[in-house]
């Protein structure tokens, strides 16, 4: 063991740093070899502006992207999208030290690495010559066969084909690391002083490095000594010395190292604020999960700005995103009280209602011999006049029939024009007014064919402890495009399915279940069409019927605790047009 100053509280060792982004998802992604070697690259570099890694240089592919080394985030500059990044060690003799890469073939063909505690987990029962992987404990319900080189999906028993690659391999710092630390930590359960965990020793060496540190040096290049706390855990088992390591063989050395690199690691992912203390009053910058009306992106460029100025910044992290429930036994799964049935498929098209555009809007409609002094709001011309509509699928119509009202709202429009609007849409059955949004007939959607399963597990919501919840799982495979999507013959894809939902298992909670059975069965939950979140077209999209889909936090916003979420969901399935008399005929 080689040390500075004090030999309990330094270490000299080599670990292998790979560098990861947080996704939509709550998962740790890794970026590429080369990347992680730029950005280390960026670490060592003694640049006074400091801090700003430019992602392009290396992979064009990510060429929008800037990682921030002060705020430990990353910038999307045309979206102004910000999410965290991580600095994360592993052992020299795992698959990035040796340059093993694993990936899973996606729905577009390519290649897809898992994330890097999964490529390890995969890479070492490889070597161990084991005949297949269970992927349960790490979180993930597949299986692993490696003679086949496949992943199968455990529920669905889905195959996807799997590959080993020989790459680059990740980099190596070696050098004094800190002790893992045990104390230090206040009766509220946050840090009362700067963090010694290797992430947050970074983001206070690169302070220094532009000037607004207070004697942090350089990580990797000079020594950084840190006082132990009293009543502090004592460190984990240290590796071994050169002069212990001269006399074992290679396999007994790595053996003997594992141990301190996976309390390193555990220590270091359970610290997750960054402090700077200094004598100037720090500015907050707390918006980085917009949860504030202030933009994330404009938090961020606040903070970048600010630290490239030299000026303190205090970066307030917020808690673990907690996407999905304890792991739930086969035998603890539950039907939902009161439903015969715990699975609801879909086929791809519900026949069509009515012989003709012309007949359907007919129904809805009563004569108007004498139309007001008004403009029709679809073709914005006046009702006394023709109709502005000038395309196709619309045939000619007697003056008597030129003008409609809508017999339960009583607004008026051109007979045309609401023909021209229906052929534009689902072309289903129903009729919506434009301007109130009332539904005529029975309102169904383009959702793509696929399956809704619910049940109960014995685990309760946050801001609803008495009940258990239920747990709905969505599954949409990719397919085709028919006549009533965009883009009619071309292919769309299904992103992150299955998708997991929770409600409460309450009364209320389980009315709700009934009218989103009801929205499936109208295929009204899903649609084809552009994600709003990645800007990618022809793919599924939620429809306007919001769903929680974190089980035990709320930083998305798409979690609990929310009082008001059941009530809203109720309102936004009755703006589709299904209200609680639905479900009693869903009983």
């Amino acid at each position: 063991l080689s040390s500075t100053g004090d030999s309990n509280n330094m270490l000299l060792a080599s670990a292998v740093v790979v560098w990861e982004w947080l996704n939509e998802h709550g998962r740790w992604r890794p970026y590429g070899p080369a990347v992680s070697h730029q950005i280390e690259a960026a670490i060592r570099s003694s640049d006074p502006r400091g801090g700003s890694v430019v992602l392009g240089q290396v992979d064009s592919r990510l060429s929008p992207y800037i990682i921030d080394l002060q705020s430990m985030h990353q910038f999307r500059q045309d979206t102004g999208t910000i999410r965290p990044v991580r600095r994360s060690f592993y052992d020299p003799a795992s698959a990035p030290g040796q340059g093993w890469q694993w990936e899973w073939e996606n729905d577009a063909g390519t290649w897809t690495p898992y994330d890097m505690e999964v490529a390890i987990a995969i890479e070492s029962a490889h070597s161990r010559q084991q005949p297949c992987l269970d992927l349960t404990p790490l979180g993930f319900c597949y299986l692993i066969d490696f003679q086949n080189m496949t992943q199968v999906n455990r529920q669905s028993q889905r195959c996807r084909r799997i590959q080993r690659r020989a790459d680059m391999a990740y980099p190596i710092v070696s050098g004094p690391l800190p002790v893992p630390k045990g104390g230090g930590v206040g009766a509220s359960g946050g840090l009362t002083g700067p963090c010694s965990c290797q992430q947050c020793m970074l983001v206070l060496s690169v302070k220094a490095n532009t000037g607004g540190g207070g004697g942090i040096q350089t990580l990797g290049r000079r020594s950084l000594t840190m006082q132990r706390p009293k009543n502090s855990a004592p460190p984990p088992s240290k590796p071994l010395s050169p002069s212990k390591s001269a006399t074992l063989g290679r396999g007994q050395q790595q053996n003997a190292n594992s141990s301190y690199y996976q309390t390193l690691v555990k220590t270091h992912r359970t610290k997750r604020f960054v402090f700077f203390s200094c004598s100037v009053p720090t500015v907050p910058v707390k918006n980085l999960n917009g949860s504030s009306p202030v933009h994330p992106a404009l938090a961020g460029i606040t903070g970048i700005l600010m630290s490239a100025a030299a000026l303190p910044v205090c970066l307030t992290r917020p808690p673990k995103l907690v996407l999905h429930p304890p792991p739930v036994s086969k035998s603890d799964i539950k039907p939902v009280p009161g439903f015969g049935h715990c699975c609801r498929k879909t086929t791809k098209k519900q026949a069509r209602k009515g012989k003709t555009p012309e007949e359907v809007v007919k129904k809805y409609l009563q004569k108007v011999k004498s139309p007001p002094e008004e403009d029709c709001t679809i073709c914005m011309e006046p009702l006394g006049g023709p109709s502005g509509y000038k395309g196709p699928g619309v045939g000619p119509v007697s003056r008597a029939e030129s003008v409609g009202r809508l017999a339960q709202c009583g607004h008026q429009y051109h007979f045309q024009c609401l023909v021209a609007m229906y052929n534009n849409g689902n072309k289903d059955g129903s009729l919506q007014c434009p301007t109130c949004k009332t539904i005529y007939g029975v309102k169904t959607g383009n959702q793509p064919a696929g399956k809704m399963e619910y049940h109960v597990i014995p685990h309760s919501l946050p801001g609803h402890p008495d009940c258990k919840t239920i747990r709905i799982i969505y599954n949409i495979p990719p397919g085709i495009q028919g006549p009533e999507h965009p883009n009619p013959g071309k292919p769309f894809t299904a992103r992150g399915f299955p998708r997991h939902c929770y409600l409460p298992d309450s009364e209320k909670g389980r009315k709700v279940l009934r009218l989103l059975l009801v929205a499936w069965d109208r295929r009204l939950i899903f649609s084809v069409g552009t994600s709003s979140t990645t800007g990618e077209s022809d793919t599924v999209i939620w429809n306007e019927v919001h769903h929680k889909t974190e089980f035990g936090s709320n930083l998305t916003g798409h979690g609990f605790p929310d009082p008001g979420h059941l009530d809203n969901v109720l309102e936004e399935l009755r703006a589709q047009g299904i209200t609680e008399d639905d479900a009693l005929m869903e009983k």
